[in-house]
Parts: structure tokens; C-alpha cells; sequence
């Protein structure tokens, strides 16, 4: 059974009523809005052979930073792998099965071949997106949106998030107010694009413009903030407006309220939550007893070996709370992984171990090699993957650091590790 998507693409195994129960989970999906489980269960039910619904159902789990959920995928694959399925969707599985072999690059090149023969595919289009960030590949997140451009129009569905990706790969390249008018433009073709919203706000954040960014993320809240998944990390970014104007008890409170109002063991819940915390305490705020949660919720993952910016967030976590026993747990299984010939190994040698080695050394007031570290990072730390906002808290560790070298009387006091712990 052939038929259509929204946007030409040729499908099987779908039935009418299944075929649109998949694009209100794919709308929903592109706008990262909630809804889409429900709407490809639905899909499923109604059409069990439906092959791109199998390959949305893989992608949600593997574009997760949880390698549990990752893993999961390779049950829906196996399903998917047994229908009938017409080149462009064996395209999809190919990239599914590489990224669970651990080979995004050829992930990546087999999305770069859907693309090139199917422009108007906005479910590679936005996992090649995904897959570029979160290896750090900022010239080709920018350059493979930019191609396929000229294929789309406003008439064609899903063209408000293709302009929301570009607008985030023009922000990450540093072009912020063409990032700033095509955001816009998304905007303006659907107001609920919660990743265009996001956008603009890593503009607020890059371009130190943090009055605006309060204004606009404040009157946009119910299209961010409601029924979306990145509500948190919405929450994040407006914390960091706050953090920008040294309103320390502003950020606490939407930590407590917004980011950790429930204890979530969510990797990206816990990533925005120790990267504020972090940033509080660098700016000279006092967060409390908070670290302590937060480093016990890290625990599960320290052998995950799997995402180095999962591991520098929970390094974070566990300097802020001065917990050295999970501190060095997870120094050692960095060490045994940056010697494996797998992607997080490659990660953790260029830029894993040595980022949260000096996260450790600043913790424990050895500002000299902090620095040391920490400056051989820049033209590396890209490959740690996530936004230049998020990686700018390495830079910021940087800056304390040399504040402190400079000025030790200034410098807050900093508990060290007795000598017999600290090997």
C-alpha cells in the first residue's frame, strides 16, 4: 500500500486514517510541542506496516541523550526492517541502524543522501539537524538546512520549522540578526514553533541582549512554556537573562520553581539544571544546599559512556556539591573510555576528560591548572556538542579562574580535598 505525505514524499503501508494521524505527530515533532506519542500510536494501530511510522518512532528514542532509550530503538528497527519500504525509507532505516552501530557519521551521510534526493523530507532534514548539533558539526548543521532551502516555500507544510532550523544553525554560526528575522519568519507562518522561540532566545543570549530576551520569552510564555518539551530549557534561558542582570534570587527561584520543580531524571532536565546552579555560583550567588539533589540524581549515569556533554554536566553537579567520591567515579570512567574506539571515546579524549579535569581542578582551588586545561579547550570544544550558550560555561570557568589568580583575595574559598583523597 503507497501513498503520499503532506509534502509528496512517497510512503507505505499507510492507510488514510493512519497517514493523518502521522503528520499531526510529525507537526507536533517539528515544533516540539507535545503530542506526538500518542498521535504515531494511533498511526501504529491503524496501519502496523507503516513504515515511516516505525522510523519516527526510532527517532524519538534515539535522539535521546539516554542511552537507555537509545537501545530501544533497535526493537523498533528490527520490526521496520522486515516490511516492505521504498528506497527513501530504507534510506531512513540505514541511518537508524548506523547510529545504533554508533557511526553517526555515517548516519549523518546517509541523511545527506535522503536529502539530496527528497529536499522536502523534513523528518531527515530535522534528525540530520539533531545529529549535527549534538556531534558539534556546526558547519554542516548550517550548510545542509541551507541546502534544501530552495526547495521549500510557504505553501509547502512544515516550512515555518525548516526556517526555525535555519534560524537556530544562523544563530550558532554567529549570524544573529539574520538568525533574529528568520525566526521571525517562522513565527509569523505558526506562533506555536516552540524551537523558533528557541532560537530567538539563544539570540537574546549570544547578542548580550538580556532586557529583550526577558521581554520577548515573558510575552511568548504560553507558546514556549505549554504543552512543549523544551518548556525547562525555556525556563533555563530565562534564568540566564536574570543571571545576565545579577538577579540571583530570580534564577534560584525558577530553579526551584520551573527548571527542578520535580526531581526529573531527565538527562536534559538535569544538564539545565547543573548548568545554572554552576553558573549562579560562578556569578557569586549562593545556591544552597541544592547541589546535593541534584549530584544523587546524576549517579545513574556516570558509566554511561555514551555522551561527553551528558559527562561534563554531571561533573558539574558533583564539583558543585563537592561529592569527590562520584567526582573522581566518573574521572576513571572517562579514563578507561577515552582508550575504546567508539565515538564517546574519541569525545572524551579530544575534549571529555581534560573539560571535567579542570572542572575538578577549579573545585578544588587549583585555578593554574583549571586555566591550563580549560585553554587548550576552545578549538576543541566544539566536538562536546550542544549550543554555544551551553558551552560557554567552560569559558566562564575559565574567566573565575583567572579572576581568582589575579585577585585571591577576592576569590570566594574553595574546600579542597585532603591529600590522601585526592589520588
Amino acid at each position: 500500500m503507497s501513498s503520499s505525505d503532506a509534502r509528496g514524499c512517497s510512503v507505505t503501508g499507510a492507510t488514510p486514517s493512519a497517514l493523518a494521524a502521522y503528520e499531526r505527530a510529525l507537526a507536533a515533532y517539528q515544533s516540539w510541542r507535545c503530542g506526538v506519542e500518542p498521535a504515531l500510536a494511533t498511526a501504529l494501530q491503524e496501519a502496523p506496516d507503516f513504515v515511516m511510522a516505525h522510523a519516527l518512532q526510532a527517532y524519538l528514542l534515539l535522539c535521546s541523550r539516554d542511552p537507555r532509550k537509545v537501545r530501544l530503538a533497535r526493537q523498533v528497527v528490527a520490526r521496520a526492517a522486515s516490511l516492505p519500504a521504498n528506497p527513501r525509507e530504507r534510506l531512513h532505516l540505514a541511518a537508524i541502524a548506523a547510529a545504533l552501530g554508533d557511526d553517526y557519521a555515517l548516519a549523518k551521510t546517509r541523511f545527506g543522501e535522503v536529502l539530496q534526493q527528497h529536499p522536502l523530507d523534513v523528518l531527515a532534514l530535522q534528525v540530520a539537524h539533531m545529529f549535527d548539533h549534538v556531534t558539534g558539526d556546526l558547519a554542516r548543521m548550517h550548510d545542509r538546512v541551507a541546502s534544501v532551502l530552495p526547495a521549500w516555500s510557504r505553501e509547502v507544510p512544515g516550512y515555518h520549522a525548516v526556517l526555525a532550523m535555519h534560524a537556530f544553525s544562523l544563530e550558532e554560526s554567529g549570524e544573529y540578526g539574520h538568525a533574529e528575522d528568520v525566526a521571525c519568519e517562522a513565527l509569523a507562518l505558526n506562533p506555536l514553533d516552540a524551537r523558533a522561540h528557541h532560537a530567538m532566545a539563544h539570540v537574546f543570549e549570544m547578542s548580550e541582549r538580556a532586557e529583550a530576551g526577558l521581554r520577548w520569552m515573558n510575552a511568548h510564555r504560553d507558546f514556549w512554556g505549554l504543552d512543549t518539551v523544551v518548556a525547562t530549557h525555556g525556563w533555563w534561558h530565562v534564568a540566564l537573562f536574570h543571571l545576565a542582570r545579577h538577579r540571583f534570587g530570580d534564577a534560584l527561584w525558577l530553579y526551584d520553581r520551573r527548571v527542578r520543580a520535580q526531581p526529573s531524571g531527565e538527562i536534559a532536565d538535569l544538564i539545565d539544571a547543573s548548568a545554572l546552579l554552576w553558573r549562579v555560583e560562578l556569578a557569586g550567588g549562593d545556591v544552597g544546599p541544592r547541589w546535593g539533589e541534584l549530584a544523587t540524581a546524576w549517579e545513574p549515569y556516570i558509566d554511561d559512556g555514551f555522551c561527553s556533554f551528558n559527562d561534563l554536566h554531571a561533573m558539574l553537579a558533583f564539583v558543585g556539591a563537592r561529592d569527590w567520591r562520584r567526582a573522581l567515579q566518573l574521572e576513571r570512567a572517562l579514563v578507561k573510555s577515552q582508550a575504546r574506539p567508539t565515538r564517546h571515546g574519541e569525545s572524551t579524549r579530544q575534549a571529555g576528560l581534560p573539560s571535567c579535569r579542570a572542572l575538578m581542578a577549579f573545585g578544588r582551588g587549583n585555578d593554574s591548572l583549571a586555566i591550563t586545561l580549560l585553554a587548550s579547550l576552545p578549538e576543541l570544544a566544539h566536538r562536546l556538542g550542544g549550543s554555544h550558550a551551553q558551552r560557554d560555561v567552560l569559558n566562564l570557568t575559565l574567566r573565575r579562574a583567572v579572576e581568582r589568580v589575579r585577585s585571591p583575595a577576592r576569590g570566594r574559598h574553595v574546600p579542597t580535598l585532603p591529600m590522601d583523597a585526592q589520588n
